[in-house]
């Protein structure tokens, strides 16, 4: 599970029960997992097609500290699919609870909005960074280190 946003609860995002509204942790989940797919695949042309189920499992209250981490499931043809976990932080200790989950589907599209393929370009280099580097999307530091590899690679003619 990557990382892909953190995100501080203010009195704006409170519901009637004083929690943070359900809708405003779809929107943050809906928003930040979108990023995350388009980086993944290479392309702003992402859209949602499907949540699975949502689970609030945890109140998040004013002041909590949110943070968004996913991890690809599936990649389809057009589609991938994210598994989602929002985590309630707490900065006194560093402990995290789990405070929903859900995986949702990405569709990539063209210009008119029709599905089209995912590269296996950009399912390969997922996978392939997964298992070098534990994650899909690097660091800068991670990324000069894989294109210092690669040119090291074409300079010995593999």
């Amino acid at each position: 599970m990557e990382l892909v946003t953190t995100y501080l609860c203010k009195t704006s995002d409170i519901g009637v029960h004083s929690n943070m509204f359900g809708g405003q942790l779809v929107a943050l989940i809906d928003q930040s997992s979108a990023a995350y797919a388009s980086q993944v695949c290479d392309t702003a042309r992402m859209v949602t097609l499907s949540f699975s189920e949502l689970l609030f499992k945890k109140p998040i209250k004013v002041g909590n500290i949110v943070k968004v981490f996913a991890s690809v499931s599936e990649f389809g043809n057009t589609s991938v699919t994210l598994y989602i976990e929002l985590r309630k932080h707490n900065v006194y200790t560093g402990v995290q609870e789990l405070a929903m989950s859900t995986t949702i589907k990405f569709v990539k599209i063209d210009e008119e909005g029709n599905p089209i393929p995912i590269s296996e370009k950009c399912k390969n280099r997922y996978y392939d960074r997964l298992e070098k580097f534990g994650k899909g999307l690097l660091s800068m530091e991670e990324r000069k280190i894989e294109n210092d590899e690669k040119t090291k690679a074409i300079d010995k003619g593999q």
